[in-house]
């Protein structure tokens, strides 16, 4: 028997969420803005864009299908289902944020402001919903690897690290190795066949969607290096501020990983982490010896 299609709707607070939770009136809120030239006004404008523009995805989702919302801080305890569709209301970011926790769901970025957070992940406005979920609703083509699985979309790289533990972090734009408060990381670090002790603010590792963001900044100052697209198979990857010393050296600062590839780190302080797309709250922590391999992620960002 054909499971349930169920659209997962995800969001994030919006600023008046969080400013009542901080100051419990909107008196004190109002006030708070003021003092820093902002109005109340605008605030609450954009929370009605968002809330009406939730509402109207959800309204959008046929009768026959399930539905479930999910807020951006509780992605971590929610359990995606293969036949999942994933309408993320929000900015590039937020998709992002989701990728890490799918396994080949289709994924649909809304924007909750038209023309405002139009973007590299988030592609389509409110009004375009209906008409995409219409023709996901028709008859399905192939079961193929799953629900959807027939449906044209982008499927973009994702980059992994695993520790010598079988942890393992995803994500889309790029991951962050290094000391959890930015101080200089010790570690070995192995590509290529090559192996170099380093002390360095940390090494980032990115996919062709993330070479827009903090990857781009670097590649510009190392001189251009030509970075991978969204869809290739290949990571940049590039050690930050290396320090040169009789023990660590600054010879392997960077390069591409192609499919197959990876970069092995192994700690050689007491704690460093690993997060990826910003979301520093969801880490890997890595003691001294532990081994990270980091490389292309077998799972793809199903993005339409």
């Amino acid at each position: 028997m054909a499971l349930r299609t169920r659209a997962v709707l995800v969001h994030r607070r919006t600023e008046l969420d969080e400013l009542l939770d901080r100051h419990a009136t909107r008196g004190q809120a109002e006030f708070f803005l003021r003092t820093r030239g902002r109005t109340l006004a605008d605030v609450e404008a954009r929370h009605e864009a968002a809330t009406s523009a939730r509402s109207a995805v959800a309204a959008s989702v046929p009768s026959d299908w399930a539905l479930a919302e999910v807020e951006r801080t509780d992605l971590d305890r929610f359990l995606f289902a293969p036949e999942d569709v994933v309408l993320v209301v929000g900015q590039d970011g937020l998709v992002a944020n989701v990728a890490k926790y799918l396994d080949r769901q289709l994924v649909v970025g809304v924007d909750p402001e038209p023309g405002t957070n139009l973007g590299v992940l988030v592609r389509h406005d409110v009004g375009d919903v209906a008409e995409i979920i219409g023709s996901l609703a028709a008859p399905r083509a192939g079961a193929g690897e799953g629900p959807f699985s027939a449906v044209r979309c982008d499927e973009l790289t994702m980059v992994s690290a695993r520790l010598d533990d079988g942890q393992e972090l995803r994500a889309v734009n790029e991951l962050f190795l290094g000391h959890p408060s930015h101080q200089s990381a010790r570690y070995v670090l192995g590509a290529d066949g090559g192996a170099e002790r380093q002390s360095s603010s940390g090494l980032i590792v990115s996919t062709g969607t993330g070479a827009t963001g903090w990857c781009a900044s670097i590649a510009h100052d190392r001189g251009g290096r030509r970075l991978p697209g969204p869809t290739d198979r290949a990571l940049a990857w590039f050690v930050r501020e290396a320090w040169p010393s009789p023990v660590t050296g600054v010879t392997m600062t960077e390069g591409v990983l192609g499919r197959g590839g990876e970069l092995v780190v192994t700690a050689q302080s007491d704690r460093l982490v690993v997060f990826g797309d910003g979301m520093e709250a969801d880490r890997l922590e890595v003691s001294w010896g532990q081994e990270v391999r980091v490389g292309v992620a077998e799972r793809r960002l199903r993005l339409l």
